[in-house]
């Protein structure tokens, strides 16, 4: 099993910068792509950006130019870079990481909320 923990989340007004990060635990030897995703209410949870173990990135379109995601292999962790964040990016932000084995399994972190407001 691995576990997700994602944290760094909070209020924060339009146009200003956080930083979420997501440690992955127990059997992480295999981990491969990892990932965020974000859910406001009402809304399906939606791809945010990927990266993958040999550090290759891909973004939503809404996110491009102000995101960024990174990764420590080393640390298991994988950060989300969140600049001249906007109202619309208030959401739960999940951590989400591909285990490769003779199966895939993708595991899920617990959350972390975003509120984007003056």
């Amino acid at each position: 099993q691995v576990q997700l923990v994602e944290s760094g989340g909070g209020l924060v007004q339009p146009g200003g910068s956080l930083r979420l990060s997501c440690a992955a635990s127990g059997s992480t030897s295999n981990l491969n792509t990892m990932g965020w995703y974000r859910q406001a209410p009402g809304k399906q949870r939606e791809l945010v950006a990927v990266t993958t173990r040999g550090d290759s990135t891909g973004y939503a379109d809404s996110v491009k130019g102000r995101f960024t995601i990174s990764r420590d292999n080393a640390k298991n962790t994988v950060y989300l870079q969140m600049n001249s964040l906007k109202p619309e990016d208030t959401a739960v932000y999940y951590c989400n990481a591909e285990i490769q084995t003779w199966r895939i399994t993708v595991y899920w972190g617990q959350g972390t909320q975003v509120t984007v407001s003056s």
